[in-house]
């Protein structure tokens, strides 16, 4: 099983990106995030056509939304609502071979790393700590994977820099700390940095601001895949899919793919 996720940064206005990455990596699993589409706007003809006959949704008008698009069936999972808040954020599903995939999409926070003053930061930290106790509360002997854009680089080498973004969102100690109780909470092991060294500089993101990207090459690592242990044993390489961020009018996020046996 070959399993992609992505921050589309807008489903529509990507769909040609979706369908060549779809043709070029085969997935048998695609879980989108901030798709940026509720029901209605959400292409899901254009995406059967391609292979793509079950597809579930968790979309809002406007920003944010998740999907996860398989070539055999699902069962979504019961909708969670982290935080008190209808924001398109979660979507769980079951495939076939009775493995759940929790795709996330994780609040940014902001520009100040603190509650106190930044709002956007405190739902960070409060979706965070939802997510932990979610993690503990499930049964940790199903086989389960989790993925999506989490907007934290936990690693000094998810960052172009570690000593210049200890203080800027997305790398904060603070963060880094509660994705940590995250991981450990759910049972959750990083098969990405399995597969490839933690002392690897490894970025899934890249600012829109930079003219150059690849030059700079000043990114982040904000997306991710865990998998509990069942899961991640059967796993046999991962990947992140970077020339994905250099096509045509790219999202700022590049794909991670990983494959299980």
């Amino acid at each position: 099983m070959r399993l992609i996720t992505w921050n589309v940064n807008s489903v529509r206005l990507r769909l040609p990106a979706v369908a060549e990455l779809l043709a070029s990596a085969a997935p048998d699993v695609l879980c989108l995030q901030e798709i940026k589409a509720d029901d209605s706007k959400f292409p899901f003809e254009a995406l059967r056509e391609i292979g793509f006959e079950h597809i579930e949704t968790q979309g809002i008008k406007g920003y944010h939304g998740v999907a996860t698009l398989a070539r055999q069936p699902l069962e979504k999972l019961e909708p969670i609502e982290f935080c008190g808040k209808q924001d398109g954020r979660y979507i769980g599903v079951k495939l076939e071979d009775g493995t759940e995939v929790h795709n996330f999409y994780v609040p940014a926070g902001g520009d100040e790393p603190d509650p106190e003053v930044n709002d956007k930061f405190r739902h960070k930290m409060d979706f965070l700590a939802e997510m932990s106790q979610w993690g503990a509360a499930r049964d940790q002997s199903t086989p389960a994977i989790l993925v999506g854009d989490l907007n934290i680089a936990p690693l000094e080498t998810d960052v172009w820099s570690h000593k210049q973004l200890l203080k800027v969102v997305s790398h904060t100690p603070v963060e880094v700390d509660a994705l940590n109780h995250v991981q450990q909470s759910g049972g959750w092991r990083d098969i990405v940095r399995e597969a490839i060294a933690p002392d690897v500089p490894l970025f899934t993101w890249w600012s829109y601001r930079s003219r150059d990207w690849a030059a700079a090459n000043k990114g982040r690592r904000l997306d991710h895949i865990w998998a509990t242990a069942s899961a991640a044993d059967r796993m046999k390489a991962a990947t992140v899919i970077k020339e994905v961020r250099g096509w045509e009018k790219p999202s700022d996020h590049a794909p991670v793919l990983a494959e299980f046996a």
